[in-house]
């Protein structure tokens, strides 16, 4: 089943009786070239990429819980592509590029908005070190602008211009970058993977892997035994929980992120800005809700909620900037579980486990990389060889000293 604005007119004149369901709900088989564990974005998204892009369908993934129950549907939706160091920026120059074709290759509507994302600058040395990154955006391809207190002004004049902490000095702006439907996302990329036949197995956990001579031959789950050629974990923050059963111990921490929308109002804010004297993130969806959020929780925990005194640290920044989000209500909030890497970069590779692959690592940066993650994680499962752009996100880096330290906060995760 295609979508189309005929097809849409075609069922509004019929009573909406011919749409089918998105994917199937098969039986998990007793063998697979490959299973996926977790059926988040970057999971259904590896399982699309592996099918469309190589061939290969005899693929399970696997989920715990309902499909996109994870991070995919509990994030802020923003989409882009502003990094500096080489090891990052073509990777998510590679996902923005394939966020703009997304829709259309998928046959979805994933409402990619590129509206742009603002990054504000505070101080002369924060704006030195924007120039910096825009730099290296340009150079990878990327867009980038710097604007001044002008530029930002005839954009947002309703900001905190005259804060006498936090004067606006100027911004990054990424016109490309913006906003997209999380949970249609996993919806689409599920969709377009059973379409090509792999099998998506919901409630169906994890709970042990089939290790044999040190090579990975399958996992054993709640609905049974699946055996497998190859076993690749996409379980975000609960990575480390899952490869502990395969005997491993991952250099990732689990932190909670909580976002947080408000009631519905007019349209006020086109894009995306960032507050750079403090963390604090907002756009407003297309119902009106302003959707924001700030740092991560200080402590470790699974939990899909998140504590007081964050939420009372995102609001003071939200009202640093622009005052006026004061007298809007909060109308609800939600945790994500972030794996939060030792050096804030993802990981995209083998593990020491023969047959057993890991992604995960992906701190702020989930959903953003969602396209990229899958087409280099499913270049690695085909082919065995690492993605030219992803060929620095090794899980032996931090043992050889080759961080990817973007912010330069040191082997601290909770400060990524």
């Amino acid at each position: 089943m295609s979508f189309s604005a005929f097809r849409i007119l075609a069922e509004a004149l019929t009573g909406h009786g011919g749409w089918k369901p998105m994917w199937r709900e098969p039986e998990p088989q007793a063998r697979y070239d490959i299973v996926i564990i977790g059926g988040g974005g970057h999971g259904l998204a590896t399982a699309y990429y592996l099918a469309k892009e190589h061939g290969l369908t005899n693929i399970a993934v696997v989920e715990k819980g309902w499909l996109g129950s994870g991070n995919i549907g509990r994030n802020t939706t923003i989409i882009r592509s502003n990094y500096m160091l080489p090891g990052n920026e073509p990777f998510y120059e590679l996902s923005m590029r394939l966020w703009e074709g997304l829709e259309q290759d998928f046959n979805y509507n994933a409402m990619v908005s590129q509206r742009g994302v603002l990054n504000l600058c505070h101080s002369d040395a924060q704006r030195d070190a924007y120039v910096r990154r825009g730099n290296a955006m340009i150079m990878a391809g990327a867009d980038a602008e710097l604007l001044d207190t002008d530029g930002v002004r005839a954009m947002y004049p309703f900001l905190d211009f005259a804060n006498a902490r936090f004067p606006v000095k100027g911004g990054l702006l990424q016109r490309r970058g913006g906003t997209a439907r999380h949970d249609a996302v996993a919806w689409g990329y599920a969709r377009g993977a059973d379409m090509r036949g792999v099998d998506i197995l919901q409630n169906c956990e994890v709970t042990g892997f089939l290790i044999e001579d040190g090579q990975c031959n399958g996992v054993e789950t709640t609905r049974g035994t699946i055996r497998a050629g190859k076993v690749a974990s996409c379980a975000a923050g609960s990575s480390s929980r899952v490869l502990e059963k395969a005997g491993l111990r991952l250099p990732i921490e689990s932190h909670v992120l909580q976002a947080f929308v408000s009631e519905g109002l007019k349209p006020v804010i086109d894009g995306v800005i960032t507050f750079g004297a403090g963390h604090f993130y907002i756009s407003q969806s297309d119902k009106g809700g302003l959707v924001f959020g700030g740092d991560i929780d200080g402590y470790n925990s699974y939990a899909q909620r998140g504590n007081l005194p964050v939420i009372e640290d995102v609001c003071e920044g939200g009202m640093a900037l622009m005052p006026a989000i004061g007298r809007a209500r909060l109308l609800r909030a939600w945790g994500g579980v972030m794996d939060m890497s030792m050096d804030g970069s993802p990981i995209i590779d083998r593990t020491p486990v023969n047959n057993l692959f890991i992604n995960a690592g992906w701190c702020y940066g989930g959903f953003k990389a969602t396209p990229a993650s899958g087409w280099c994680y499913a270049h690695l499962l085909a082919t065995g060889k690492p993605h030219p752009v992803a060929a620095q996100m090794r899980l032996d880096r931090f043992e050889r000293g080759l961080a990817i330290d973007e912010k330069g906060a040191g082997p601290q995760p909770n400060l990524h």
